[in-house]
């Protein structure tokens, strides 16, 4: 209730005279007026989930808190402590509040890494990981200079400001390169390549994909003429020695070293080292499974690739020693139905010899160039084959190829050298990087 000083109340509460007129109202109204309202106490009461999580001066780590269950028809959680693991603060440390702080250092002992670059001496002993191109190059000089028409155009028109980098066909060759020139530890890598139908470019093929290998490969590359009938692939590359896979196995005892092996292979521009057949039919035959074995076992001393120039004999004792130690196969096929239909049938004898493995990661080089290549549908080959293997190649005709006689990797086309680049490097993607020796 609210009462005005100054007035009395009559038996019903209200004042006793209400005037009647403005003027008699103002003068009945008091000159001060005191209102004095009458409120409730106010109480604070703690919530029944606070006085419960109230635990006082404890410190407790996390490892001694129960698992939070709630408790059953309420939305109240509590948190049980086990006493055994809880761990009271110490007094002087809470009266205190004193913790240890690791100085930092000194500036003085401080180095940045713009400091070093700066020729700034750092005051403890530097590692020699610390011996960085970045550190120790200036910026410039490690800058490459871009590669592409329009993209050197613009780096030589901005006095080498602009570095738009190489264009996507120089970026696809450099990562061609990068899969071709793929490291391998452990021992020599055995690629064979085959068919059972003759004429069909096996060693032509056999030239090109080891042409392509060494010219970009720092390790050495060998192609072995193995074949049983006469072999053709020594005449592929300049002849520098009369020596053939005969010379091998007679003195395999005497070669000692890399130099002494090296005096019966001929090596090409791009660094390829072929290893001929014999030249005598009536020696050729005579070249069975364990001369391969010895040639294998002293290529594996000295080359990390080996081609084998295999021949149309499927069934004879060095395709047997040959498929033991493949890692991968290449397999030829012409244009034509029925040299397509023989590659095809190759495959097939492999699977049934448990060779399925090497079926599944080979490679399929269909060679373009053969007669009937413009008669049939290459497309209906090509998908048979992807049915089969892992990947197809197609190789082009190419006059330096046409004359069956030395191949210059210079001289061919550049689709051919690009058609052989894929090949070398699908055959680089199915070889193991790491294997024992």
């Amino acid at each position: 209730m609210v009462r005005m000083a100054g007035e009395d109340p009559g038996d019903d509460g209200l004042p006793s005279a209400i005037p009647g007129s403005d003027a008699e109202l103002a003068s009945a109204v008091p000159e001060n007026l005191t209102v004095s309202i009458e409120l409730p106490a106010t109480t604070h009461e703690t919530p029944e989930d606070e006085a419960q999580l109230a635990l006082g001066e404890v410190v407790a780590t996390p490892g001694s808190v129960a698992p939070v269950v709630p408790a059953p028809g309420t939305g109240t959680v509590s948190i049980e402590v086990l006493p055994d693991i809880v761990h009271v603060a110490d007094e002087e440390t809470l009266s205190t509040g004193e913790v240890d702080v690791v100085p930092l250092p000194d500036d003085g002992e401080l180095v940045s890494r713009r400091d070093r670059l700066r020729g700034g001496v750092a005051k403890s002993p530097e590692s020699s990981a610390m011996l960085t191109s970045d550190r120790l190059l200036e910026p410039k000089r490690t800058k490459q200079r871009p590669e592409g028409g329009w993209p050197s155009f613009v780096y030589a028109s901005s006095l080498h400001l602009v570095n738009l980098g190489d264009s996507a066909k120089v970026r696809e060759r450099k990562a061609l390169d990068a899969r071709i020139g793929k490291r391998l530890e452990g021992g020599t890598r055995f690629v064979p390549v085959l068919t059972r139908k003759g004429g069909v470019g096996k060693t032509t093929i056999t030239t090109l994909l080891g042409m392509a290998l060494a010219s970009l490969r720092e390790d050495r590359i060998i192609a072995v003429d193995a074949n049983p009938d006469r072999g053709t692939l020594s005449e592929r590359v300049a002849k520098q020695t009369r020596s053939t896979v005969r010379d091998i196995v007679t003195h395999a005892a005497a070669i000692k070293d890399f130099s002494e092996f090296s005096s019966h292979v001929s090596r090409d521009e791009t660094r390829l080292d072929v290893l001929a057949s014999d030249t005598d039919p009536l020696l050729s035959e005579a070249f069975d499974e364990n001369d391969y074995n010895v040639v294998a076992d002293l290529v594996s001393r000295y080359y990390s690739i080996c081609l084998t120039d295999c021949g149309t004999g499927i069934v004879h004792s060095v395709m047997r020693a040959t498929l033991q130690r493949a890692d991968s196969i290449v397999v030829v096929s012409g244009g034509s139905v029925d040299e397509a239909r023989l590659a095809s049938e190759t495959l097939t004898w492999l699977e049934a010899n448990n060779y399925a493995p090497l079926v599944r990661n080979a490679i399929v080089a269909i060679n373009t160039a053969t007669q009937g290549t413009n008669l049939v549908k290459l497309d209906e080959i090509d998908a048979h084959f992807r049915s089969r293997v892992r990947e197809v190649v197609r190789m082009p005709y190419d006059p330096e190829l046409a004359a069956g006689s030395v191949v210059r990797w210079e001289r061919l086309k550049p689709f051919t050298r690009a058609s052989a680049r894929e090949l070398a490097a699908l055959v680089m993607d199915g070889l193991p990087t790491t294997r024992n020796a």
